[in-house]
Parts: C-alpha cells; sequence; structure tokens
C-alpha cells in the first residue's frame, strides 16, 4: 500500500516541471508565492504524517 502511494506521490512530483512553477509563481506576484510555499509545506507534512500511522 505504501508502495502505491509512493509510486503517485513520484508521478505528481515528475510531472511538475520547477521551472514552469517558478515562472508562474514570480508572475503571480510574492504574496501568492509565499501563499504557495506554505500550501506545500503543509500539504508535504501531511503526507509525511499519513506514512509514519
Amino acid at each position: 500500500m505504501k508502495k502505491i502511494h509512493l509510486l503517485m506521490i513520484g508521478l505528481v512530483l515528475s510531472t511538475l516541471s520547477g521551472c514552469s512553477v517558478i515562472t508562474g509563481i514570480f508572475k503571480a506576484g510574492a504574496v501568492v508565492g509565499v501563499i504557495s510555499v506554505i500550501v506545500v509545506v503543509l500539504v508535504i507534512v501531511w503526507l509525511i504524517s499519513l506514512f509514519r500511522k
């Protein structure tokens, strides 16, 4: 079951191009960039907490 979750996370991460994400953040503005970073960090913490149970 954990392997399936890791595979899905890997698939999502591989489909996101880092450069295009950063370009979009800079076009949207600094406030949106900060909010985006906070949301991403919270999602990562949430995913890690799911695997520790």
